[in-house]
């Protein structure tokens, strides 16, 4: 077996752990795969050390995915490996109260003339010509009229 970039050796306490998260049946699905991939590419005194082709088709996943827990396993220890990682990045709100109140103003308002109801498009220009933004998305504009009650589009939809 040709040496591996990333080792896993599990102590007997990360073992007695996996084995405790495992049992216990409450964890979700991809969660409980990583901690059998875990247990089963354990190359310490009680693992089994199966490869990773190996552990990829008794756990029906790619070797790939056997290979990338391996990794995460290495970069970031057992925790770090098994949770799921929170996003890096925080978006910022594209759209204050104000600017909000003004979106659904808008979409609560007459139509254009020629329309028969208002388009996301059509609110994202109508925001940017009123000057109540530089620029807005269409998609902006639906996720905030979704959150309201008081959307026209949102009662067209089903």
């Amino acid at each position: 077996m040709p040496n591996k970039k990333y080792q896993v050796e599990l102590t007997e306490k990360q073992r007695s752990h996996l084995l405790e998260r495992l049992g216990r049946g409450e964890r979700p699905a991809a969660e409980q795969t990583r901690v059998r991939v875990l247990l089963k590419v354990d190359e310490g005194p009680e693992g089994p050390a199966w490869t990773d082709d190996r552990t990829a088709e008794a756990l029906e996943v790619a070797s790939g995915t056997v290979a990338g827990i391996r990794r995460r396993f290495c970069e970031r220890g057992l925790t770090g490996c098994i949770e799921r990682k929170s996003p890096d990045r925080e978006y910022d709100r594209k759209l204050d109260g104000e600017q909000e109140a003004e979106l659904i103003r808008l979409a609560c308002s007459e139509t254009p003339d020629g329309r028969s109801q208002w388009s996301l498009r059509l609110l994202a220009d109508r925001m940017v010509e009123l000057g109540f933004v530089e620029d807005l998305s269409h998609e902006t504009v639906r996720q905030t009229l979704k959150k309201t009650d008081s959307s026209p589009i949102e009662a067209s939809n089903g």
